[in-house]
């Protein structure tokens, strides 16, 4: 059978290539992302392989449907960019990864609280150019600092644990208590209780109509004058444009962001060579206190290698008819 991959980066090529073997399906790649400028082109195939900036809208849908696809696979965790009950209608089966090595997320999200709070990113270009003051580097300890974390499914729950073994006071929220970081002593709050306490906000839930946009001009009210937020979930989660002007106000201290809500047409492309038109983007990078990576929080071998299994896993089965083990990935 053929899956046909969109939005892909060579670095997919060569770890579903190489997971492949024990499946043998035959592979298409388009650099393109997934929308109605290009669906009308892709060949007749069993499945499509789709990532987080991907529009697999109802119209995209009917034309695949159309051109025989039975499953859409997602290699990631996110599905808010999938017309669910549009697939549901034609029949097609969608999938996702919903869990591939949440330390790698989890870490991350350290790794940015970290070189936010030290500015071991500023620190590197200084010793560089042989600069090797002090002034302007001054952080804080982490030891004892309350941190908020908003969604505790796998990779919340991962991050609960590192933060906990950083020292850490953890508060966190969620719509359901996750049995793992409560059996470790962290306490569950409504979420204004956790921004109002919180030095440190880390945004690990899904976007959803009930999550988008849940940093707000509100929420932002609620939090402490000078609170770090990170995200390394979803864009659509926070109001950009609210949150530039808390940093403006002083009432945001430090933000770091892994995703941002307009990345598809930026991310994972080189535009070094370009004037990015994104005026709010450009604005956000212009402070001193914001931290941009470019979604790169799942990143790592280990994650591209079990994200490769799973997706081909749930893609056989679900073509040749197989029981489906993994129930939590499949949508339809």
């Amino acid at each position: 059978m053929k899956i046909t991959f969109f939005s892909t980066q060579p670095y997919d090529k060569e770890f579903f290539i190489k997971g492949n073997t024990p499946y043998g399906f035959e592979f298409t790649f388009f650099e393109t992302h997934l929308g109605p400028h290009i669906v009308q082109a892709v060949e007749p195939t069993g499945a499509i392989c789709v990532f987080v900036n991907d529009k697999v809208t109802a119209a995209v849908i009917a034309v695949l449907a159309q051109k025989g696809v039975k499953v859409i696979a997602l290699r990631c965790a996110g599905f808010n960019n999938v017309d669910i009950e549009a697939a549901k209608a034609h029949q097609i089966h969608v999938c996702r990864v919903p869990a591939y090595s949440p330390e790698a997320v989890a870490e991350h999200a350290l790794a940015m609280i970290l070189t936010l709070n030290r500015k071991t990113h500023k620190a590197y270009n200084r010793v560089r150019e042989q600069n090797f003051s002090l002034n302007g580097l001054l952080g804080f300890t982490l030891k004892g600092k309350t941190v908020g974390v908003i969604g505790t499914g796998h990779i919340g729950a991962a991050f609960c644990t590192i933060m906990a073994g950083m020292g850490c006071r953890v508060l966190a929220y969620d719509i359901q208590t996750n049995p793992t970081p409560a059996a470790m002593g962290i306490t569950y709050l409504p979420l204004t209780q956790v921004l109002e306490q919180a030095d440190i906000i880390s945004l690990h839930c899904p976007l959803t109509p009930q999550t988008h946009h849940l940093i707000n001009p509100t929420t932002l009210q609620n939090m402490k004058k000078g609170a770090m937020l990170i995200n390394t979930s979803r864009g659509g989660l926070i109001d950009t444009h609210a949150v530039i002007e808390a940093l403006k106000e002083h009432k945001l201290g430090y933000l770091g962001i892994d995703v941002y809500e307009q990345e598809e047409h930026i991310f994972f492309k080189d535009l070094s060579e370009n004037i990015i038109a994104d005026d709010t983007l450009q604005r956000l990078m212009a402070f001193p206190n914001v931290l941009v990576t470019a979604h790169q929080a799942f990143f790592t071998k280990e994650a591209l290698e079990e994200i490769t299994h799973i997706t081909l896993n749930n893609v056989y089965e679900l073509l040749h008819h197989k029981n489906f083990t993994n129930q939590t990935a499949l949508l339809v």
